[in-house]
């Protein structure tokens, strides 16, 4: 199988093997006009395999979710065939309009407009409370 290398864009790198596909609805990635190369499941010597997202175009990303589906992505900007830039991600203080609160009592739940803001609550567990009723985000 041949990946052509990219010229100007972003590899997402160290992804745990399966979540590829998570992230790749989380940043609505399909809705792009440019290529999107999903490998999975590649062998690699520090984490036995991963998943890795290549992207051909420059573009912003929401940092904080790409840290909360996997803290342990790297990732690499491309310019002109290069790495002008190397990101290590860690998990997110707050995490705002990713998950939706599952307590149907909570005020989000009512007040559609109000958004859907998560804290971290345990950083070892990766847990996250819901700001507005502290129900805890299911994953």
């Amino acid at each position: 199988m041949t990946i052509d290398s990219i010229k100007n864009g972003i590899v997402i790198d160290h992804i745990t093997a399966g979540k590829a596909m998570e992230l790749y609805g989380i940043l609505g990635l399909g809705e792009l006009d440019c290529s999107v190369a999903i490998l999975k499941n590649v062998v690699s010597a520090q984490l036995g395999k991963k998943d890795i997202i290549k992207i051909d175009r420059e573009l912003d990303l929401d940092w904080d979710v790409i840290g909360y589906v996997d803290p342990n992505i790297t990732v690499n900007i491309i310019k002109n065939g290069e790495r002008v830039e190397k990101r290590k991600l860690k998990l997110p203080e707050t995490i705002t309009g990713v998950i939706r609160c599952k307590n149907p009592r909570c005020i989000t739940s009512v007040e559609q407009e109000l958004p859907q803001v998560f804290k971290l609550t345990d950083r070892e567990k990766r847990v996250y409370r819901c700001l507005y009723c502290e129900t805890q985000a299911g994953r």
